[in-house]
């Protein structure tokens, strides 16, 4: 509806077709590397410059970063979802002196390339229109623009003159810097978070010792999250170092629903071993259970059974459910995923006790850009569902006192558990953010020592494992004077079947919480069918705004709550439901998808306040 009158909107749906994987060996990929090194030298890049990765999730960005690393040139990272304001500050506050980014990527480059003077050369791969490319040359006259494959010609060309003794006398040690990793900023402009080589050693070495015995050349890793995020960049090099092939994918085409006349990334490659963040289990939960209630009551009464018996380990009935019924949910991954691992972010215990019972073992994962990847890592030996595991043997941990909420380190008189914030050192661990003496000196975060607070509350369990309770910033005081950890809520609330996002929102002055919710309009249109008064079939703007259909979702979130034990002031006692997808354009969740709290509560200002009129 726009003033009164009913309008109707057409959306246009974009489908891709890819074709077969194509791969190369490791010895092949070492070649590249050279002869992109080669370039890049040839083209006048020095140990002292720059060079920005503005792109997508590729070989190709392995490759600028492989050779940039083997000649001491330091890499900044910027997310391919940033627009011009992110992207000249990634340039700009590091002096970038070259980027590689994507064709589809060049017109964003275009509109900040006259604020980022330091930018002297553009390496890119796809196929951008001749217009863009004179567009480029003709937006500054000291820009060089190449593409990714005349930029290894270059360097195959000058194999007799850059010889292998220039490429070693560029080698670089243990305390030369590799990376200056932007952070997705959901505080203020993003940090730069400098990585030195010896940090990325530790790191790979640590999660190494902890799975390597897991891992395996024979298994196949795909590769889909920014490798501009700290999670999938260790991750992939950790299966370069096992010498395991990659597949690289995207989101958009993970599955068969956004490709046609070919099967999505995951059915293709057929991967072993998958990482992923909650929003992208939980989307796979919830595609699950949609396709299995699609199919009717019978179906979803057969499908229940098969995993609540797989669950309980019932003798004979589980394997039955295993091989008959649960097979096919397999069968959709390629068959042959055998490990997975959730990180970035808090996972519901709903979500991962699910794809573990009907589609591989869901480990959880720990760590922060500031950790360069994992602190903690739950090993298959010792899992469990409420934990983010055990400590990676380059990070030492404590637990530090938290007592305006309650969180003791060394326990109290009555107290259970060892509770407090979570504090970090070793060799994994940065030593401060690049051109930031304000952070590097602020004892809140460095507190000496070598020790680095994450403000994140940790707990100790008896097994020796470690399990989140949230963000110290998001640890709300109640008018009745108890905390609340809004994060917590979120990881299980966003596992009901009718929310796409949530954002859970607190005051002092309230009793409990209330939410604003993008709903999952698939799993809700197929609900609403059933509710009476209300007309699944309109548009989901008005849906939003229905207060039956409002209800509908606080009633099955709190259900969800209920089941995972919430308490009274935990509970939602309203919702606040949008149909606007949140994008880091809109301001509303970080170039990592997590939610900007304060620009959504400014956003819905008007709502909250009449949602809490009624507590």
């Amino acid at each position: 509806m726009v003033d009164g009158k009913e309008v109707k909107e057409t959306k246009k749906w974009k489908y891709f077709q890819l074709s077969g994987y194509k791969y190369i060996t490791y010895v092949q990929l070492q070649e590249q590397v050279e002869e992109i090194a080669r370039g890049l030298i040839d083209l006048g890049l020095t140990t002292d410059d720059v060079f920005n990765i503005y792109a997508a999730t590729s070989v190709n960005w392995q490759l600028l970063a492989h050779a940039c690393g083997s000649i001491s040139t330091t890499i900044a990272t910027a997310y391919d979802t940033l627009g011009p304001a992110g992207l000249t500050h990634s340039l700009n506050e590091p002096n970038c002196a070259a980027l590689f980014t994507n064709a589809e990527l060049l017109p964003t480059l275009l509109a900040v390339l006259p604020n980022t003077p330091s930018v002297k050369t553009v390496v890119f791969d796809g196929t951008p229109t001749p217009k863009l490319l004179a567009q480029l040359a003709e937006a500054r006259g000291d820009i060089t623009v190449i593409s990714i494959d005349d930029l290894r010609k270059r360097g195959q060309e000058k194999k007799d003159v850059i010889e292998p003794s220039v490429l070693e006398a560029r080698r670089p040690k243990p305390s030369t810097v590799s990376c200056i990793m932007y952070t997705s900023g959901s505080t203020g402009a993003p940090k730069g978070v400098v990585i030195t080589h010896a940090n990325l050693v530790a790191s790979v070495g640590a999660v190494y010792t902890l799975l390597g015995h897991h891992l395996t050349a024979d298994d196949a890793y795909l590769a889909y999250l920014p490798l501009a995020h700290i999670l999938e960049y260790i991750v992939e090099l950790c299966m370069l170092f096992v010498g395991m092939p990659t597949g690289f994918g995207r989101i958009k085409t993970l599955t068969d629903a956004s490709v046609r006349k070919c099967d999505g990334d995951i059915k293709e490659f057929r991967p072993s071993i998958m990482v992923g963040v909650p929003a992208v289990w939980e989307t796979i939960r919830k595609g699950i259970v949609g396709k299995v209630q699609a199919g009717g009551a019978i179906r979803s009464s057969v499908f229940k059974g098969a995993v609540e018996a797989k669950k309980r380990g019932t003798p004979g009935l589980a394997r039955l459910a295993d091989s008959v019924i649960l097979s096919g949910v397999r069968a959709a991954t390629g068959g042959r995923l055998r490990i997975a691992m959730s990180g970035g972010a808090a996972i519901s215990r709903e979500t991962q006790e699910f794809l573990s019972v009907a589609l591989v073992m869901l480990l959880q994962g720990y760590g922060m850009t500031e950790s360069c990847g994992m602190c903690a890592i739950m090993p298959p030996e010792v899992f469990r569902f409420d934990s983010v595991g055990l400590p990676v043997p380059s990070i030492e941990i404590k637990l530090r006192d938290v007592p305006e909420a309650g969180y003791f380190s060394c326990g109290r008189e009555g107290a259970t558990e060892e509770r407090g914030e979570v504090c970090i050192r070793g060799p994994s661990v940065i030593s401060g953010y690049y051109k930031r003496p304000d952070l590097n000196e602020d004892e809140t975060i460095f507190a000496g020592d070598g020790w680095l607070r994450t403000g994140d509350v940790g707990r100790w369990n008896q097994d020796g494992t470690l399990t989140l309770i949230d963000r110290i910033k998001n640890l709300v005081k109640l008018a009745g004077g108890e905390y609340i950890a809004l994060e917590q809520l979120e990881s299980t609330y966003k596992s009901c079947n009718y929310v796409a996002n949530i954002c859970v929102h607190a005051t002092q002055d309230a009793k409990a919480p209330i939410a604003i919710i993008i709903p999952h309009e698939q799993n809700l249109r197929a609900a609403l069918k059933n509710e009476d008064g209300v007309d699944a079939s309109k548009g989901l703007p008005d849906l939003c705004v229905d207060p039956k259909v409002a209800a509908l979702v606080l009633r099955e979130c709190n259900a969800v709550g209920k089941k995972s034990g919430f308490k009274a002031m935990e509970t939602l006692t309203a919702v606040v439901l949008t149909p606007d997808e949140w994008t880091p354009e809109s301001g509303l969740v970080t170039a990592a998808q997590k939610i900007q709290r304060s620009a959504i509560a400014k956003k819905f200002d008007r709502e909250i306040k009449e949602a809490y009129k009624n507590q």
